[in-house]
């Protein structure tokens, strides 16, 4: 009789790839949907410092996934937090970024220096359109390169027809690696490349796409021998504990959150919590500006909501008031684009924003800016990711004494602004575990 996993079942694995492009979001949402479909407790967390994912993997687990990242914290820290949510689930699905051993320098930062560091099984994606027994050298190499991770499986993606699987099969057998099932290529059950990594469509149905693929999967993977192939034991976590932080202040901390601004590392979130209390606010669909000793603006799409976010002009004139008159502030890529005088958008047309900063911005001819950023901020390192696309006109803003660079030391011509107390910049940074900063910050 076949066996059928339930609550209660410990398992946890991270969905890997040769390169970017083979499948592995779409899949990662089939899985989490499936599982939970199953009545399974599932955590999703994403390697790397993407913010798109894992609001995508949020809505298809009904948990909120976290970000593990190796560049921008420590081991220990990514260790923790894994450890934290991993304890609370019956599946752990973790989705890598970029190809297996993609880093940032080499395999630092790489999806496989994440899995030897926690110790959790890797499960391939293999994009065999036009592929068959070239399978084997392929996978064999994955499997070999580094003793220290776990190929446990793979499953295929873009087979034509069962036949195809059956050559894929027979390269698995030779390259000794247990084959899980495939996923055929179908337009019905896919998200728009475009829209993955890139931005979020109002125009996507994506609650209906991630069912419709969470009802094709297990037709064609076997979830079951996936659950056996990467079972844990209860005793993997039994030593952690959750400790109550104590709280470090009592301040009125405020973060936009709405469509136009969606990018957060709940970690970080985390963090601020310690410092006071959370309210969240909209700088499209509220008025004003909740009582605040600090504001957060993080990134998101201001672009795509800018004639709203400007029609909002009591919103915009509350939070200017609140930066003029010195209140502490920190805005991140959308954030710094919603404080700028102006934004324009693609197609030429210039909506006035919050005009706190002596700045413009703009997403006509865009040009993408992407990487990891180190910046000595105060004599304390902060580390975070710049990916926009959008360009900014300097109308005379003075930036802060602050070296920054990127991954492997050379520095980059990304700025750290500051107006009063409000500080503005394209990096989004990453201080779940640096506390000396937000200190800082908040000036306590």
């Amino acid at each position: 009789m076949l066996k059928v996993w339930s609550a209660g079942h410990h398992s946890h694995f991270l969905i890997s790839a040769p390169s970017s492009n083979s499948g592995k979001t779409t899949l990662t949402l089939a899985l989490l949907r499936a599982l939970r479909n199953r009545g399974l407790q599932v955590q999703p967390f994403k390697c790397g410092p993407d913010y798109i994912d894992p609001i995508h993997h949020t809505s298809a687990a009904g948990r909120q996934s976290i970000n593990l990242d190796t560049f921008m914290a420590s081991e220990s820290h990514v260790r923790d937090i894994y450890a934290k949510y991993n304890s609370e689930a019956d599946v752990s699905v973790t989705e890598g970024v970029m190809g297996l051993f993609d880093g940032s320098d080499k395999m630092q930062g790489s999806s496989a220096e994440i899995a030897h560091l926690l110790d959790v099984p890797v499960i391939l994606i293999i994009n065999a359109k036009s592929m068959a027994y070239s399978a084997a050298p392929l996978l064999f190499g994955f499997k070999n390169f580094d003793k220290r991770i776990n190929v446990a499986g793979v499953i295929f993606n873009f087979v034509s027809t069962e036949s195809h699987y059956r050559f894929l099969k027979e390269a698995c057998v030779d390259a000794g690696v247990e084959a899980l099932g495939y996923f055929p290529h179908n337009k019905e059950v896919s998200i728009p490349s475009r829209h993955l990594g890139l931005h979020i469509s109002g125009e996507t149905d994506y609650e209906q796409i991630i069912e419709n693929l969470a009802e094709a999967l297990p037709e064609t993977v076997d979830l079951n021998r996936l659950l056996e192939l990467t079972h844990r034991s209860d005793q993997e976590n039994a030593g952690y504990k959750v400790n109550a932080n104590p709280k470090l202040a009592n301040l009125k901390i405020s973060i936009a959150k709405d469509e136009a601004f969606t990018f957060l590392y709940q970690e970080n979130i985390e963090m601020l919590s310690r410092f006071g209390q959370i309210k969240w606010f909209s700088p499209l669909h509220d008025e004003h500006l909740p009582e605040t000793d600090f504001l957060y603006l993080p990134g998101g799409y201001p672009e795509l909501f800018a004639q709203k976010l400007s029609e909002n002009r009591p919103m915009r004139a509350s939070i200017n008031a609140y930066c003029s008159n010195g209140g502490r502030a920190l805005a991140e890529c959308g954030g710094l684009m919603y404080l700028a005088k102006t934004l324009t958008v693609h197609n030429g047309e210039q909506f006035p924003m919050a005009e706190v900063l002596d700045c413009t911005t703009s997403m006509q001819n865009p040009k993408m800016t992407l990487g990891y950023r180190v910046a000595d901020w105060n004599n304390v390192a902060i580390k975070g990711h710049e990916f926009h696309y959008s360009s900014l006109m300097d109308n005379g803003m003075q930036p802060q004494a602050v070296r920054v660079t990127n991954a492997k030391g050379i520095e980059t011509e990304t700025k750290i602004h500051r107006k009063h107390n409000t500080f503005a910049s394209y990096m989004h940074l990453y201080w779940a575990d640096n506390e000396s900063f937000i200190k800082n910050l908040l000036a306590i």
